[in-house]
């Protein structure tokens, strides 16, 4: 525990990084309170089809993707705070027009059901794609370098915990006394947005842009950043192991209709299930915290995906709620072991003036597959079933595994002290 304290606390000594990871837990907590009420909306208000639940994420992964080489390319030119503040500012007013739409007050607001829930993900894809490229690196700006492993875990760790508390306040708020109270679950969100805000505002570090000498356009910027993942087959592995665990892993997704076919249960149960992936990576990331998994990262990054990709199958397979929730808590933990390895080569074999290109890339990589995964359960969920789309989704991820092995052996050879 000495050693724990000695050296995986003293990050905490430097304020800047106090007031981040205040920022990153709220800002988690209200996104995820916010989805969370979105899907339980969706699905308990509009249809039961598991299709709708995937077509959240496909309605947020376009716009994501299309803004995303955009927003890489603005994140290394303009100050990285000024993008997260206007982001949250943005995320802000969105959950106050999603509270007078649940209240249907307003009769600017009245009846547009569906349409102002989609409007709402569609703007977050936007959003999202200048705050996956400008969170990661405007981190890297607050901590020295040889503390980015372990700032990567902690970062890690507040945004589990918020993905934890986020659906449970969401499932509580939404089902109480078997109401849908979707307007509270989004006025909650509004004050968790203006929480984020201020801490976010007390951090004096702007995130400095490097000055470039050379002029580059922006189809040059993207090219130069696609060529950099392209040729560093290290950083491409790593990104390509998480891509394909999220696209066919999407689980999570599926679970309110897991939770009302399989296991008959409402949307209490709903908000507990949802979480359980988050508890587990909390776990899993103060575990690292004091066994950080560098020296052999990259023979822990290919097991914890296969893991990840067996506890899916055996979730599918469940039939009582607190088996599923072990197995979900179980995926969640194996997948943080891969998402804090892959931020550490993201950080540490990146040039600074690159951080934001690489990390909407990495964001293309894997926040749209999210969302690409989302649909694609929802949709195998319509063709195939329910509980066999999520066998086939854990199964294929233990392919990609195999081939990813096989085309990069050297992956699993991975040593991030070596990169310090």
């Amino acid at each position: 525990m000495s050693i724990f304290k000695a050296e995986s606390l003293q990050i905490f000594k430097i304020k800047e990084f106090r007031l981040f990871i205040l920022v990153r837990f709220f800002l988690t907590l209200a996104i995820q309170m916010q989805f969370s009420t979105i899907y339980l909306q969706v699905y308990y208000e509009y249809s039961k089809e598991e299709i709708y639940l995937g077509l959240i994420g496909l309605t947020e992964a376009i716009p994501f993707i299309i803004t995303s080489f955009f927003s890489g390319h603005i994140a290394d030119k303009v100050h990285k705070k000024q993008i997260l503040s206007i982001g949250i500012l943005l995320l802000l007013f969105g959950a106050i027009f999603l509270f007078f739409n649940s209240t249907q007050k307003l009769l600017l607001f009245k009846d547009l059901g569906l349409t102002a829930l989609f409007s709402i993900v569609f703007l977050f894809g936007i959003i999202r794609s200048f705050l996956a490229a400008t969170t990661n690196p405007f981190l890297s700006h607050l901590v020295p370098r040889h503390q980015f492993t372990n700032s990567a875990t902690w970062n890690s760790t507040a945004w589990h915990t918020g993905a934890i508390l986020g659906p449970v306040l969401a499932g509580i708020i939404y089902g109480y006394n078997n109401k849908f109270n979707a307007s509270y679950c989004h006025f909650t969100e509004v004050f968790l947005f203006l929480i984020s805000l201020i801490f976010l505002l007390q951090i004096k570090n702007k995130g400095l842009a490097q000055i470039h000498e050379k002029k580059e356009t922006i189809f040059d910027s993207i090219k130069l950043g696609l060529n950099f993942v392209y040729k560093n087959k290290m950083v491409l592995s790593a990104i390509s192991l998480d891509l394909f665990a999220v696209l066919f892993g999407g689980a999570v997704a599926l679970i309110p209709a897991f939770t009302d076919k399989v296991l008959h249960l409402g949307p209490q149960a709903y908000g507990f299930l949802r979480t359980a992936p988050a508890i587990g990576a909390v776990l899993m990331a103060l575990i690292m915290v004091m066994y950080p998994p560098s020296k052999k990262a990259g023979l822990a990054l290919i097991w914890s995906v296969i893991a990840f990709g067996v506890f899916t199958i055996l979730f599918a397979l469940c039939k009582n709620y607190w088996l599923a929730f072990l197995m979900l808590f179980c995926t969640g933990a194996f997948d943080n072991v891969s998402v804090v390895i892959r931020h550490s080569i993201l950080q540490l074999m990146t040039p600074d003036n690159m951080r934001g290109r690489v990390s909407a890339i990495n964001g293309i990589f894997i926040g749209s597959s999210n969302e690409i995964g989302a649909f694609e359960s929802g949709l195998s969920a319509k063709l195939i079933g329910l509980v066999p789309s999520i066998i086939f989704g854990g199964t294929m991820t233990i392919l990609v595994v195999l081939g990813i092995d096989k085309i990069n052996p050297k992956l699993k050879k991975l040593d991030i002290q070596a990169l310090n």
